[in-house]
């Protein structure tokens, strides 16, 4: 009997092991505090050096549970941490607050958000508190600070492109999806970071346009971005962008120089 017991334990154990989940994390910043949640590899080895993934939710996701970023994308992360290990972080962005400085009024004539995107700011503070909670994470001997992605939908979308402009030496390739930004800040960082750039043609909530001008604006750097439109898709074409056989794949294969 006892040495069922163990067997058990151990297949228990085991199956904790191979099945990796995102543990509860927070940073202080500004005397406010920004909650995360980071997945580790399953074998995690603090001497090994591994890619950094940043994913900024949407605005659906806001709050302080520390629970609603991991809705939308982190499935996919863990179903391939065996294939692609990385350290993955996703912060979870204030209820009253937002990731990219921008602004947006509705057009009732067009059933379409209109968004404007300041050239220079500040950055909100949950803008200035990711960033520090990227460089906190620079600092760790485990980084290949040469692998650095970041990822974002909607909200997130726009701050990937905010967070690129702002920090324009740190990312090695980024995947904003369903965004948008200012067309005049590419110039930042176009020719330093890839960019795999998806959107719904169909998208009433934030319209494909702004994705669209983003790709023209590297394309005039003399970079070369990816830009994938789903045809009768409309806000929700992350699960199109999830779903892309060489999303992970396409991220992973990029390093800094």
């Amino acid at each position: 009997m006892r040495l069922f017991l163990l067997f058990v334990m151990c297949i228990a154990s085991t199956a904790i092991a191979q099945n990796p989940t995102f543990g509860k994390w927070s940073i202080e910043h500004q005397d406010k505090t920004l909650s995360y949640r980071i997945l580790k590899p399953v074998d995690f080895d603090e001497s090994k050096q591994y890619p950094l993934h940043i994913f900024l939710h949407g605005a659906g996701e806001r709050g302080d549970d520390n629970e609603a970023q991991l809705v939308h994308g982190s499935k996919l992360f863990i179903e391939q941490n065996s294939k692609y290990p990385a350290i993955v972080i996703f912060p979870q962005c204030p209820e009253d607050d937002y990731w990219a400085q921008t602004t947006f009024s509705r057009d009732e004539k067009r059933g379409t958000n209109v968004f404007k995107y300041p050239k220079q700011s500040k950055p909100t503070w949950a803008m200035s508190a990711l960033i520090a909670l990227v460089d906190s994470y620079l600092e760790e001997d485990y980084i290949d600070t040469s692998r650095v992605y970041l990822s974002g939908l909607s909200m997130g979308g726009m701050g990937t492109f905010e967070l690129l402009a702002r920090r324009p030496n740190v990312f090695a390739a980024a995947t904003p999806i369903c965004g948008g930004g200012n067309p005049e800040t590419v110039s930042k960082w176009a020719k330093e970071t890839p960019a795999w750039i998806f959107h719904g043609v169909e998208d009433k909530v934030v319209p494909a346009i702004y994705s669209k001008k983003m790709y023209k604006a590297i394309l005039k750097e003399g970079a070369k971005p990816k830009l994938t439109l789903y045809d009768y898709v409309g806000h929700n074409s992350w699960g199109r962008a999830f779903a892309e056989k060489e999303f992970l794949s396409w991220i992973y294969s990029h390093q800094r120089k």
